[in-house]
């Protein structure tokens, strides 16, 4: 994989490194040894190798890890050792999952698992079936723990405690690969997110851009945690899930540049996908009875946010007209009657600059003009 002039290497998911540290393991546990190196077949069909970091053999058990590699990818679980101890289980009893230390516990309906359920998700469980089948034949009777080194404090930095998984990581993965810098794993965070909401029976849910939008957004409106997604630059992600898996309120909350780039049509709002476009907000305060000489001064500002401030110092608060244009850029994405948008401007210190109120979003063209 390319992006920016550089070769990027891909990398395997929790739930590859998962099923490979359960194949080593049950192999142990049948045959008294751990192989040299261990394949699984991937969803796709890929046969990956992966060398084991940890061997652990007792009474009953056999213990394997593999450090995940997320190649080039930024993950949090990068160099994690995902460890997998296999043990034989009654007769008739097929293959059962417990979490293991580092790994979380569903706790809130919504997710791909029922409460109570390790937090292994559908696809590596069958990976990890499949990688069993392979050593001990299709009818075999396992109990599967899977465990993460330090996967507690990983879990911090996940959206889990939010998601109400608790204890610790996620064994996540569709395809076993991890594409660098894909932005699949915010996007499927943000699905789940609005999964667990409607599942709790929230009507109201707010995306916001950042941590300070969050804040602002949750005083606002008093919203619980499970109401707020964190969208990151993804709007379009999460309004397209929305547009499909409906609640009847949705807030879209962002700073003042992020909104200015929505307002300009942007659905993806990452600085590396482009600036916003200060001529043409310049525009968008003569439309709002700027003179030109401010008109200009907004065109040359270093950033939105200077832009905002030199307008506010004449008089005339960008907020409203930004707040409009993005309200009509996002309705245009959700276009149903049953679902009302808002979108809230923020300033760096959570200040309400601009505000286009709840309005149905069928009727894009007109319900904000």
């Amino acid at each position: 994989m390319i992006s920016e002039g550089k070769n990027l290497r891909r990398g395997w998911t929790t739930g590859t490194c998962a099923a490979a540290a359960t194949k080593a393991a049950c192999q142990a546990l049948l045959e008294g040894h751990f192989p040299p190196i261990v394949e699984v077949t991937l969803p796709g069909g890929q046969r990956p190798a992966f060398v084991l970091a940890q061997e652990t053999m007792g009474a009953g058990f056999a213990t394997a890890g593999i450090v995940k590699d997320a190649g080039d990818d930024p993950d949090v679980t990068h160099g994690a050792m995902i460890c997998s101890t296999v043990r034989r289980s009654d007769h008739g009893s097929g293959i059962t999952f417990r979490a293991g230390k580092g790994v979380g516990r569903i706790t809130r309906p919504g997710l791909p698992l029922p409460p109570g359920e390790p937090a292994i998700n559908p696809v590596p469980r069958k990976m990890i079936i499949a990688a069993i089948s392979e050593v001990a034949g299709p009818h075999a009777d396992m109990e599967v723990e899977i465990s993460v080194l330090d996967g507690e404090r990983l879990a911090e930095k996940t959206l889990n405690p939010r998601l109400g998984i608790i204890g610790g990581i996620s064994i996540l993965g569709t395809t076993g690969i991890v594409i660098p810098f894909s932005c699949s794993a915010w996007i499927h965070s943000i699905w789940r997110g609005i999964d667990v909401a409607r599942a709790a029976g929230v009507t109201h849910v707010a995306g916001a851009t950042g941590s300070t939008s969050e804040r602002a957004v949750a005083a606002h409106h008093h919203l619980p945690e499970i109401a707020l997604i964190d969208m990151g630059d993804f709007i379009g992600g999460m309004l397209k899930y929305l547009r499909d898996h409906p609640v009847s309120h949705v807030t879209i909350a962002g700073g003042v540049a992020k909104m200015t780039k929505l307002a300009q049509g942007m659905l993806d709002v990452h600085s590396k996908r482009g600036l916003a476009d200060l001529e043409a907000l310049a525009q968008v305060a003569r439309d709002g009875g700027a003179e030109e000489d401010l008109a200009l001064q907004i065109a040359a500002a270093n950033t939105v946010a200077g832009a905002f401030e030199i307008a506010l110092e004449a008089g005339l608060d960008l907020g409203d007209r930004v707040a409009s244009l993005a309200w009509t850029t996002a309705s245009k994405v959700l276009n149903r009657p049953d679902i009302s948008l808002e979108v809230l401007v923020f300033d760096r210190e959570g200040g309400l600059r601009g505000l286009a109120p709840f309005a149905p979003t069928g009727h894009s063209e007109a319900s904000q003009s």
